[in-house]
C-alpha cells in the first residue's frame, strides 16, 4: 500500500484525455507528473509539466527507467490502437510492483442508420473495399498508408496529422492533413465535395473524430470500422475523472 507522502506518477500519452488527465493531477498536493509521448507527430500537442517524448526501447527499456526515475504509479492512457505499449506497460508495471491503471476511451456503437462493416484489422479493410469502392475517405493514419497501396482502382482522400514520408507507398489519391477535433458541418461538406461512397476508420471512440460517423449516418455514406485490438488484463476506467479518483485512492489507502 502506498502512503500518502510525495508520489511521482507516469502517464503514458498522446491523446486528449492524457493531456486533462496530466493537468488535473498536477493540481494536486503531493504528487510529480511525467507525462511520455511517443513522438510519432511532428508536432504532438505537448501537455504542461515534465515531458519526455520518445520510446523506452521495449519491456526492459521502460522498467529501467521506471527504476531510474522512482516512478510510483503508472497510467496508461495511450490511443485504443496503441496496444503494444500497453502490453509492454503491463510487464514492466509488474516487473517492479507498482499500481498500473489504464484509461481507455469507450468504444463507439453502431446506432441505427449507420452502414458499418466491422473488420478486425487494416488488411482486412482493404479487402472489402475491392469492388465494393470507388472513392474513399481513409482515416486510419499515414502509418497504415501501405495497407491500401496496391488498390489501384480506388481513388482516395487520406486524412492524417502530419504527410507520409517521401518513400512511403501511398494509394491514388489526395492527402489531407488536419488534426481534431472535427465538426459535423466539414465532415459532410467532405464526403460530399468529394463524392465519397466509403470511409474508412479505426473504433477510436471519443468525441474528437465522431463527427464522420454522424455525417456518414446522415449522408448514407458505408463504413468499413477496424475493431480494436486486445489490451492486456488490469484495472481499467473509461474517463478521466475515474482516473483522478484511482489516483487519489492509491494514494490515500
Amino acid at each position: 500500500m502506498l502512503s500518502a507522502e510525495y508520489k511521482r506518477v507516469l502517464i503514458l500519452g498522446g491523446t486528449g484525455e492524457a493531456a486533462e488527465l496530466g493537468a488535473k493531477v498536477a493540481s494536486i498536493i503531493g504528487i510529480e507528473v511525467i507525462a511520455s509521448l511517443a513522438g510519432r507527430t511532428r508536432e504532438p500537442s505537448v501537455p504542461s509539466g515534465n515531458v519526455r517524448i520518445g520510446g523506452f526501447g521495449g519491456v526492459e527499456g521502460l522498467v529501467e527507467y521506471l527504476r531510474q526515475m522512482k516512478i510510483d504509479l503508472l497510467i496508461d492512457a495511450t490511443h485504443p490502437f496503441a496496444n503494444q505499449i500497453s502490453f509492454n506497460a503491463a510487464a514492466a508495471a509488474n516487473e517492479v510492483d507498482i499500481p498500473r491503471l489504464m484509461l481507455i476511451r469507450p468504444a463507439w456503437e453502431k446506432v441505427t442508420g449507420d452502414r458499418w462493416i466491422e473488420v478486425e484489422s487494416n488488411s482486412a479493410a482493404a479487402e472489402v473495399l475491392k469492388n465494393q469502392a470507388k472513392r474513399v475517405f481513409l482515416t486510419v493514419g499515414r502509418q497504415e498508408l501501405g495497407t491500401f497501396a496496391h488498390l489501384q482502382d480506388i481513388w482516395f482522400l487520406m486524412r492524417m496529422i502530419d504527410p507520409p514520408g517521401q518513400d512511403a507507398l501511398v494509394p491514388p489519391g489526395m492527402i489531407l492533413c488536419d488534426r481534431g477535433p472535427f465538426v459535423l458541418g466539414n465532415e459532410k461538406k467532405i464526403l460530399i465535395q468529394y463524392n465519397i461512397d466509403t470511409i474508412v476508420s479505426k473504433n477510436s471512440g471519443g468525441d474528437a473524430t465522431y463527427a464522420k460517423i454522424l455525417a456518414a449516418r446522415e449522408l448514407g455514406v458505408q463504413v468499413v470500422i477496424v475493431k480494436r485490438p486486445k489490451v492486456p488484463a488490469g484495472e481499467q476506467v473509461a474517463d478521466v475523472d475515474s482516473a483522478v479518483a484511482w489516483l487519489l485512492n492509491k494514494l490515500h489507502c
